[in-house]
């Protein structure tokens, strides 16, 4: 398990732009697979996107691809999330985490365990 702070949001208007950060603590960043993750209130916790631990394969749900872009620097610990074209809809506590396998990112992400505070993002119309 690695600790991991996310930061980066806050109100932005409809068709601005945000870029959250994951900085991650510990000895192996570079070994796990990254995700992103966001809740809106009253709806359950849902995929945003996936970064593998070589960075060279992303995967996005179908409301963010074309808008959103997932990278890495391992050098520095952190994952990035690029949020460009926001939507109203976009609205919510985001949050990373890390786990070997990417499927635990993409499909089983109900199984982790531990989460972070997350930081908000908030898109006005």
């Amino acid at each position: 398990q690695v600790q991991l702070v996310e930061s980066g949001g806050g109100l932005v208007q409809a068709g601005g732009s945000l870029r959250l950060s994951c900085a991650a603590s510990g000895r192996t960043f570079s070994s796990y697979a990254m995700g992103w993750f966001r809740q809106a209130p009253g709806k359950e916790r849902e995929f945003v996107a996936a970064i593998s631990w070589s960075g060279y394969s992303t995967y996005y749900a179908d409301s963010v691809k074309g808008r959103f872009t997932i990278s890495r620097d391992n050098a520095k610990n952190t994952v990035y999330l690029q949020m460009n074209s926001l939507k109203p809809e976009d609205t919510a506590v985001y949050y990373c985490n890390a786990d070997p396998a990417i499927t635990t990112m993409t499909v089983r992400y109900r199984d982790l365990e531990v989460w972070g505070q997350g930081t908000l993002v908030t898109v006005s119309s």
